[in-house]
């Protein structure tokens, strides 16, 4: 009995609510920490409209009033890329100097490593590329001056095509939100047949680079329970309603591969299939699969690399 009464008094004595917040701390931390790219966003976001409005006047003296404020946030991504991810690019000298090219890649939970190409390109090459974004996108708000300066468009072929036989840069990712909540650490490649990007390629006759971030995945997830729950409702509604988590200072390298020419005596189909070939080539080649957390996060370090 005398062991049972420290036991009973050892439990009373024990805060309940501290226990439960100790427990329960990681859970919440690893969940909160993706709206710090959120809020990241919208600081650009507010960054900008400041920026706009100081520079009213002089917007009718200059050509591109706006390239400061890119650079400048340029600036700030890039170093919150190398400072948190170590972030690197391999096979930049496939993105041209100058003219025209469709940029296709894998898409992450949170695409963050499209912020850090755009970033990279414009800051290494002096060249914005032009970006195509789910349409749900352009419903947030507080963003449209994001969306605006940094020319992200819902994109169709025909407006995709005049982009790029007016000689920009253009980034798509067929498989869009569905990959990115919906695959998983094998980095499975989830297009469902869409080949528009490729009737684009061969309509304004540009080639095409694939790209792949390695460890993409492992800096933010979604719940393996989430992806079953929330991908019926996602084929309903097209909104993005699971649950993230991450922002882990994973290793994170953009690769981009070899260029595809855009063949004429292709299909757009054909094309579509060659290019999915060649990014799942990169994903094979630099991915180690399934994803690891861990493993990602001591790929920090060159011993573990």
């Amino acid at each position: 009995m005398d062991s049972i009464s420290v036991v009973l008094d050892y439990v009373n004595s024990i805060d309940i609510d501290s226990w439960v917040l100790w427990v329960l701390y990681p859970i919440l931390i690893t969940f909160l920490l993706p709206s710090f790219i959120i809020l990241f966003l919208y600081l650009s976001s507010l960054m900008l409209f400041i920026y706009k409005q100081r520079m009213k006047l002089k917007a009718a003296y200059d050509h591109d009033f706006w390239d400061g404020a890119r650079k400048t946030l340029g600036a700030l991504w890039w170093a919150q890329a190398r400072t948190w991810h170590g972030y690197e690019v391999e096979g930049l000298h496939h993105i041209p100097e100058s003219g025209p090219a469709l940029i296709i890649y894998y898409h992450g939970v949170l695409p963050v490593d499209i912020y850090y190409v755009l970033t990279t390109v414009l800051l290494e090459k002096g060249r914005l590329i032009h970006l195509v974004g789910d349409k749900f996108l352009f419903h947030i708000p507080g963003w449209q001056t994001l969306m605006e300066v940094f020319n992200v468009t819902p994109g169709t072929v025909t407006s995709c095509v005049d982009q790029l036989k007016n000689g920009h840069l253009l980034c798509i990712s067929p498989g869009g939100v569905r990959e990115g909540l919906f695959s998983d650490e094998n980095y499975g490649i989830m297009w469902n047949k869409r080949c528009g990007f490729a009737k684009v390629a061969l309509q304004a006759n540009v080639p095409i680079i694939p790209m792949f971030t390695v460890n993409i995945r492992e800096a933010f997830r979604t719940p393996n329970w989430a992806r079953a729950w929330f991908r019926g409702l996602y084929e309903k509604t097209r909104l993005p309603l699971a649950p993230v988590y991450g922002l882990f200072p994973v290793k994170l390298k953009t690769i981009f591969g070899e260029p595809i020419l855009a063949n004429p005596n292709f299909t757009a189909e054909e094309l579509a299939e060659a290019v999915k070939s060649a990014l799942e080539s990169l994903i094979a080649t630099h991915q180690k699969c399934p994803g690891n957390i861990l493993r990602a996060l001591l790929e920090r370090i060159p011993f573990f690399r």
